[in-house]
């Protein structure tokens, strides 16, 4: 074999090698995430900001890849048409259609060699890694852009106005939605770099964002409030035996609201003075309307100068419907925590059966977290917020005792009711 053929396999050999770094590298650029390279640059890696500017302007880069891309195709097409199946043939000479044989074996070969080493395997590596091969090839490109710059002005210029006049000239905003975030999320899950706790509360966060305050408020019926117009004594026992560290406090009728209350402060008196009067110790409240969104709400507690934790919810009439504290946006966001203000907390118990015992008063969001309902509930346009609600719109009626319903594969059975309030809810998966 001559020296001109060696010469020759080399240069297919760097040919394809060098048309694998260029697919590579288009692929990762193209392929990798913003936001992971902005936070490779916030750690303090200077070629993360390199792949930055190729990533938003994309234009050169692909420009040089396509222009290099095409060269090589055409360098081995010629070397190895002309020179390789040449050779060949020699051997195959007197083989019938020894030349035809020669020239589709030599094309067979360097399109399989091509297509691997040339094509899939540089774009399986780019995919699997973009940011990081991103990192490394990012110098060497750039370089590569600035010595084709004056070929590149004129593609660039040529590319811009075909894209003008097929309506394709602008490019989209890269808009991170909370889909993305989602996304993220289950990738980071299955990558183990982000914990199913972490997981649970960042979904809660953007459920949060979308809540009214009437889904994690404590109902009119179930506040604990003090009355002013009770003798001294009952007040001190009904602070002492809610076993609560904040009230509400009203005169006559929780509607005459004169503020709020906190245990630490009636403790305070009675520590420094001896005694203690539960009107000096009242609080300026928070009062809100019903409609008003939770995280509205948590941007209130922060800007309270009164430092009270807890808001009071009116409707449209500026009766109080509800009431609300900072632990319940704490629990909106990491679930059920075991404290003293949460002792008459709705619960889901589970039997040894597998069925369930609810409160009526349990969230219709947990209850659907719980049993991964991902669906609205039938009628949940009437904007009930608790299991006893959906079974009231859900049946149209107050129920009785031992009443019961199928929706799903759920099956729903009323054990108690405290009046025309539903207390306690038997749910079985059928």
């Amino acid at each position: 074999m001559s020296t001109n053929i060696f010469l020759e396999i080399i240069i297919i050999i760097i040919s394809i090698i060098v048309s694998a770094y260029l697919v590579m590298a288009e692929m990762a650029i193209v392929s990798s995430r913003k936001v992971k390279l902005q936070k490779m640059l916030k750690d303090g890696d200077k070629r993360a900001q390199i792949a930055i500017d190729l990533y938003d302007n994309p234009n050169d880069f692909l420009s040089v890849v396509q222009v290099g891309i095409t060269l090589i195709s055409i360098i081995i097409g010629a070397v190895s048409g002309a020179s390789l199946s040449d050779t060949l043939y020699i051997y195959l000479k007197h083989v019938p259609y020894g030349h035809t044989i020669a020239m589709v074996s030599v094309i067979i070969i360097t399109t399989y060699i091509t297509l691997v080493i040339g094509e899939l395997v540089p774009k399986r590596a780019g995919l699997n890694n973009p940011e990081k091969i991103s990192l490394k090839i990012s110098r060497s490109l750039k370089i590569l852009t600035k010595i084709s710059r004056p070929l590149l002005f004129v593609l660039s210029v040529s590319t811009d106005f075909i894209l003008k006049l097929i309506g394709s000239y602008k490019k989209n905003v890269d808009v991170i939605t909370e889909d993305d975030v989602k996304l993220l999320i289950e990738e980071g899950i299955e990558d183990g770099t982000i914990e199913k706790d972490e997981e649970e509360i960042i979904r809660n966060v953007f459920r949060l964002d979308e809540q009214k305050i009437d889904v994690l408020m404590t109902p009119r019926t179930e506040i604990i409030w003090i009355d002013l117009e009770d003798p001294q004594e009952d007040m001190k026992k009904r602070v002492i035996q809610s076993e609560r560290s904040i009230f509400p406090v009203a005169r006559d009728e929780l509607d005459n609201l004169e503020g709020v209350i906190q245990a630490k402060d009636i403790l305070s008196s009675m520590f420094l003075e001896g005694e203690y009067d539960i009107e000096e110790c009242i609080k300026k409240p928070i009062i809100v309307p019903e409609n008003l969104q939770a995280l509205d709400l948590l941007k209130k507690f922060k800007e309270n100068k009164e430092y009270v934790h807890m808001a009071l919810i009116v409707d449209e009439h500026g009766s109080v419907v509800g009431l609300i504290t900072l632990n319940d946006f704490l629990e909106g966001l990491v679930g059920d925590i075991p404290g003293i203000d949460e002792t008459d907390d709705p619960k889901a118990i589970k039997r040894s059966d597998d069925s369930y015992l609810i409160d009526g008063s349990f969230q219709i969001d947990r209850f659907k977290d719980m049993f991964q309902i991902s669906e609205k509930l039938p009628e949940e346009e009437d904007n009930f917020t608790t299991l006893a609600g959906f079974i009231l719109s859900f049946l149209d009626k107050i129920p009785e005792e031992g009443e019961s319903f199928t929706w799903k594969n759920l099956k729903f059975e009323v054990l108690d009711m405290d009046g025309h309030h539903i207390d306690k809810i038997l749910v079985k998966i059928d």
